[in-house]
């Protein structure tokens, strides 16, 4: 079953940020222009394919309610549980255990660490004998955070933070976990970082998975200042991927679950697209919704089947994009003589590049077709022409200079 949870915490005082947040919380802080730090970090999480968020709130939460109580993000709901007194992490965690999935992504609210979430719940799926998948960064001096030591993959040990301490491992605030956590909340308060997730080490029932990926905690004015500084405006490179005969097997225009096959080799490129830092996204005709041979809402249960076998691998469309017009559609609602949309015209790209953050200079189209190649020349980016076999192997090197292109981007 999919993982479609993520819990972030949201009830922190922000003590080390002084009179800054004082009448902010701290993951309200402002980034650029209307756009605060959370809504940088659910953009992150939302892509990932987690559409059921509960913000856990407590100093400041007025705030946060304000700002999201209710909302529907890029077709997330968004759900805020209020502590009415101060219990800690974990007591703000058990607040809300009503509510929690059997698997939930947990993140802090203050920190930022791109990388691909979708390989944390896979991990936990595999194994039944954890509670939980924690992502752990090398920094070359752990002072600031203490750090976590690991043997066989499991975390044995959380040290606390030491002047000096060089470089480690460290906690870098997010992780994957199973909902039977809540029994190591002996009390409250309690703190998850000190008191649960120590436990849970000695017992060897959590992992670590060390990753590569901008990282950052805005819990000083340094570090906020920082985090302004690199994702004020920051965008990133887009793989465009066409659909049927390039990521599924083209048996005629496809729409059944059960006919769902992959190509060789695609899962293996979207993942990879993923762990690059770039941003997978879809492009495709569906003249079938005009033939009148299934409709959209096929269409879109075609693409939920296809997110959660990805999501099972380790892997996530960012963003699914699909023209259903043609010249000779038998209902009128879907005829037309040349929609933008419809490739070779570039819509469905151009469309994408203003609904997210894309660098549009250092993205790519991949294609079987002649007419997706001239979209991508009439979209201003590169085109890939796949000539079926195996897809990693026909586009890694692409795949391997964007990911070089976001590595320098984030450096």
């Amino acid at each position: 079953m999919t993982t479609r949870q993520a819990v972030i915490l949201v009830g922190g005082k922000g003590t080390r940020l002084g009179a800054l947040a004082s009448t902010t919380p701290k993951p309200l802080m402002a980034i650029d222009g209307d756009t605060v730090f959370l809504d940088a970090l659910l953009l992150e999480i939302i892509r990932h394919g987690f559409d059921d968020i509960l913000l856990l709130a407590g100093h400041l939460h007025d705030s946060v309610l304000e700002r999201y109580q209710g909302r529907s993000i890029r077709g997330a709901s968004v759900r805020i549980v209020v502590e009415s007194t101060p219990v800690g992490t974990a007591g703000a965690l058990k607040n809300a255990a009503h509510l929690l999935d059997p698997v939930f992504l947990l993140a802090n609210g203050d920190t930022l660490f791109d990388i691909n979430l979708r390989r944390l719940s896979a991990g936990l799926e595999k194994r039944p004998d954890v509670l939980g998948v924690l992502a752990l960064r090398r920094e070359s001096n752990a002072t600031r955070y203490g750090s976590v030591k690991l043997e066989d993959g499991y975390v044995v040990a959380f040290h606390e933070k030491e002047r000096g301490s060089g470089p480690a491992s460290i906690n870098a605030g997010v992780g994957v976990f199973r909902r039977e956590i809540l029994t190591f909340v002996e009390s409250v308060p309690c703190s998850i970082e000190s008191d649960v997730y120590p436990r849970l080490a000695t017992a060897r029932a959590i992992l670590g998975e060390e990753l590569e990926g901008y990282f950052i905690d805005i819990g000083t004015p340094e570090s906020l200042d920082k985090a302004r500084r690199d994702l004020a405006g920051r965008r990133r490179p887009a793989v465009f991927f066409d659909r049927d005969g390039v990521l599924n097997r083209d048996a005629g225009y496809c729409h059944r679950v059960e006919d769902l096959e992959w190509i060789p080799g695609a899962v293996e490129a979207i993942r990879c697209v993923n762990e690059s830092g770039a941003f997978a996204i879809v492009v495709s005709n569906q003249a079938g919704v005009a033939r009148g041979l299934f409709r959209g809402a096929d269409i879109d249960r075609f693409h939920a089947a296809m997110s959660a076998q990805l999501a099972a691998a380790g892997a996530h469309i960012d963003a699914f994009y699909f023209c259903p017009y043609h010249p000779d559609a038998v209902d009128a609602e879907w005829r037309h003589t040349d929609h933008p949309d419809r490739k070779p015209n570039p819509g469905m790209i151009l469309r994408a590049s203003s609904e997210w953050p894309i660098d549009m200079g250092a993205s790519l189209l991949v294609g079987d077709k002649e007419s997706d190649m001239e979209a991508a020349r009439r979209a201003g980016i590169r085109g890939r022409l796949f000539p079926g076999g195996d897809l990693y192997a026909s586009i890694r090197w692409e795949i391997e200079r964007i990911a070089a292109h976001c590595a320098r981007a984030r450096s």
